[in-house]
């Protein structure tokens, strides 16, 4: 076997980067099909001014020329200063079970970081940086779920890879399963009730018609409630709300998009979303005209959702707000036919957010783990 490592370069080399897990995981009934076209756009600079311009290398693992690997390494400038920190990260890996190829694309990516002056690896993350919340960690449990919408999933041999080439945990995050039977369980309208005349707040559903001025709001509770330990993430800036949320609107249901308001001031906000796995998996990562017709068919049939995203302000914390977010979120998705949700990520040391979602009826069943390595 003649095994080489090349950087990404050429379109051709691209679309074998963005093609090979269609070999890693043929016959695996969990593992979702990207859109094609969609992974292909995220890891163009000229299509996605999210990835770190001029900071990331693509390599591509090669066994007589045929992909049996691949790895994207890059370096979050901004979150560096913000965090006095010289950290790069790794996205996207895959490999055949030989743990020759995993080793040679560790050596390119880690070679390449050390090169820039990376004295710190983390990952995996996603390929715009470790503040996103998408394809987040590498799962470690729980193989035989499907992964719902924007997290990973992968084979159980890679922990083994990680692990054998140093790698070490950096921390986990947490995936919860919520149903129906166990969110309403008990009726919890009379205590919400009492915490939202007590506390001077209220829930409503995001409102499209003045999507500039919830964008602001998002981001005022963004500077308030984003931690500064956090090793991962920094509040974004006004620019990197619009941006997510040009992103999120052609996948999201404003119904599923609840703000908490004191008065007029924002205080907290969640976002989830349908769960569009439930769709891909049937498409084989192309939108042809019977993918387009399936598409339309499987989205009727969507049961569930992804809670991904939820902070409330320092000030209304153990007041009953996000109890009353996620509330009032699943009530809604209840009346579009949605029966159980995932929430996730959430981090093994927010103790926080995690006794909120277990209080609502969550149960720990999968995780995720975030390595790291210094160089």
């Amino acid at each position: 076997m003649s095994l080489n490592v090349i950087p990404v370069r050429s379109k051709p080399e691209l679309k074998k980067f963005v093609k090979l897990p269609w070999k890693i995981y043929k016959g695996n009934k969990c593992w979702v099909p990207p859109l094609i076209n969609d992974v292909m756009n995220t890891l163009d600079p000229k299509k996605n001014t999210s990835l770190p311009a001029g900071n990331f290398e693509m390599f591509l693992a090669l066994s007589d020329g045929k992909p049996v690997g691949r790895i994207f390494a890059g370096i979050d400038t901004a979150l560096n200063e913000k965090k006095n920190e010289k950290m790069g990260y790794i996205s996207l890996f895959e490999s055949i079970d030989e743990y020759e190829v995993a080793k040679l694309l560790f050596d390119s990516a880690l070679s390449w970081l050390k090169s820039k002056g990376i004295s710190l690896v983390r990952g995996p993350f996603s390929p715009i940086g470790a503040g996103a919340d998408e394809n987040k960690g590498l799962l470690i449990n729980a193989f035989d779920h499907p992964p719902v919408l924007m997290n990973s999933y992968n084979p159980p041999y890679y922990e083994t890879f990680f692990e054998k080439y140093g790698f070490t945990k950096d921390y986990d995050l947490f995936a919860y399963y919520l149903d129906r039977e166990s969110v309403f369980k008990k009726n919890p309208s009379k205590a919400l009730e009492y915490a939202m005349k007590r506390y001077n707040f209220r829930v409503d559903p995001i409102n499209l018609k003045n999507l500039d001025e919830e964008i602001k709001a998002i981001k005022h509770v963004l500077d308030l409630a984003v931690p500064d330990e956090w090793p991962d993430m920094v509040a974004p800036s006004l620019n990197d709300v619009r941006e997510m949320a040009k992103k999120l609107l052609p996948v999201a249901d404003p119904e599923l998009i609840i703000m908490a308001r004191s008065g007029d001031e924002p205080i907290g906000f969640g976002i989830a979303l349908p769960n569009y796995n439930q769709v891909l998996i049937h498409l084989n990562g192309r939108l042809t005209p019977l993918a387009l017709l399936k598409y339309f068919y499987y989205k009727r049939k969507i049961d569930s959702l992804r809670f991904f995203i939820m902070f409330v302000v320092p000030a209304f914390r153990k007041k009953g707000v996000s109890y009353a977010i996620y509330h009032q979120c699943f009530v809604n998705a209840l009346k579009k036919g949605m029966t159980w949700g995932e929430g996730s990520t959430i981090g093994e040391t927010n103790i926080r957010m995690r006794s909120d979602i277990e209080s609502f009826g969550g149960k720990h069943y999968k995780t995720y783990r975030v390595y790291r390595k210094e160089i």
